[in-house]
C-alpha cells in the first residue's frame, strides 16, 4: 500500500548513478497525478516526513 500524506503519494524510483552505481530516490506526487516513471511505495523505515515551510510540499529526510 502507497505511503500518503496531506493529499501526496510516495513514489520511488531506482536509478543508475555515473559511476554504475544504483541508487533508489523517493518523491511525492499529488495524489491523482501519475508521474512519468516509478510506482507508489510504502515509507522507508529509516526516514521522516519533512514539511517544506515556503511551498508546503513534504519531503523525507533521515531520522
Amino acid at each position: 500500500m502507497a505511503f500518503e500524506h496531506a493529499g501526496y503519494v510516495l513514489h520511488n524510483r531506482t536509478v543508475e548513478l555515473k559511476g554504475g552505481r544504483t541508487q533508489t530516490i523517493y518523491y511525492f506526487c499529488k495524489k491523482g497525478n501519475t508521474p512519468k516513471s516509478g510506482e507508489p511505495c510504502d515509507k522507508p523505515d529509516n526516514k521522516v516526513i519533512g514539511i517544506n515551510k515556503r511551498t508546503g510540499l513534504p519531503y523525507l529526510k533521515n531520522k
